[in-house]
């Protein structure tokens, strides 16, 4: 299953790996439900913070990227 879904960032915790921002990102669905993703700075938008409304790209019911709507 691939498709975009909206939601809410509840959640975003950058971190450093061999000199690269990745994000821990927790997420609310527009259906109530809550996903988590570690993504990387490809996929996820400038600036990004905790209140954002995002459109998420899915995979296999796994977040692969954000931007902004």
């Amino acid at each position: 299953m691939l498709g975009d879904r909206e939601a809410v960032v509840t959640e975003v915790k950058p971190f450093d790996l061999h000199g690269v921002t990745y994000y821990d990102l927790a997420l609310i669905l527009s259906d109530g439900s809550t996903q988590s993703a570690r993504l990387g700075p490809e996929s996820v938008p400038d600036g990004l913070k905790a209140g954002d409304r995002v459109l998420v790209t899915m995979a296999a019911n796994m977040v692969v990227s954000l931007r902004q709507p």
